[in-house]
């Protein structure tokens, strides 16, 4: 699991029985997350935007209102938000269906997007330039990681090693430091987070249908299913 560790706990722990009984888990978080040492100037701001619980759990830290509206990308985000008192609101699976969700109910704004130091949409240029105003702040940082001891082992033996990638930035970190000899099987989240690893020698990768952690459960699952027959472990589906 190369997620921050709370991230990968809840994620196995949603995993069925069955699955998990199959494995042998190792968390080696390849991204750490910190909340950056800024101000929050949220006066005249109608709403805010959250795409990550990064996001939230920063903005936490940094003692922003919640008595402001949060638009979120997800159901984690939104649950985490709601979970820390926003008025949390579901808008979209991913940035584009929020972007879109936006564009169509036009919200009060300005707008505030709390984000990390690295992201991918351009949400806030995107929303401002169709006249919906979106300010935009990175709340958090993401430093990458090299795998834990215990997964740079696990990468030099003879198991199948099954590695869920939720990130374009984890995927491309992930390819750059893998350099084991194991059975790889990989789990993207997304076609941008499948990208990075076509340069890897891997046995199967598998995207998810949708970018949710349902659907990263499923495809994780049948990668369990399939490595394991390949390995000669599972005779029956």
């Amino acid at each position: 699991m190369t997620r921050p560790r709370a991230a990968s706990q809840r994620f196995v722990a949603q995993l069925p029985t069955r699955v998990r009984s199959r494995v042998e888990v190792i968390y080696s978080p390849i991204l750490e997350i910190k909340p950056l040492p800024v101000k929050i100037d949220t006066s005249g701001v109608r709403g805010l935007i959250f795409t990550s619980a990064n996001a939230v759990n920063a903005a936490v830290s940094l003692g922003v209102s919640r008595h402001l509206p949060a638009f979120c990308v997800g159901p984690a985000t939104t649950g985490t938000a709601k979970g820390a008192g926003w008025e949390a609101r579901m808008v979209g699976a991913t940035a584009e269906e929020l972007v879109a969700f936006l564009l169509k109910h036009r919200p009060e704004s300005p707008l505030l997007h709390l984000r990390g130091e690295h992201t991918r949409g351009n949400i806030a240029l995107r929303l401002t330039e169709s006249g919906l105003t979106v300010r935009e702040q990175a709340v958090y940082q993401q430093r990458l990681l090299p795998l834990t001891p215990e997964a740079a082992a696990a990468a030099d033996g003879l198991l199948p090693v099954i590695a869920p990638l939720f990130s374009p930035r984890t995927a491309r970190q992930f390819a750059d430091i893998w350099t084991g000899s194991a059975p790889l099987w990989l789990a993207a989240i997304s076609q941008a987070t499948a990208d990075p690893l076509y340069s890897l020698d891997y046995a199967r990768l598998k995207i998810a249908k949708e970018p949710t952690p349902k659907k990263m459960q499923k495809a994780v699952k049948k990668l369990v299913k399939h490595a394991m027959r390949v390995e000669g472990n599972e005779t029956t589906d």
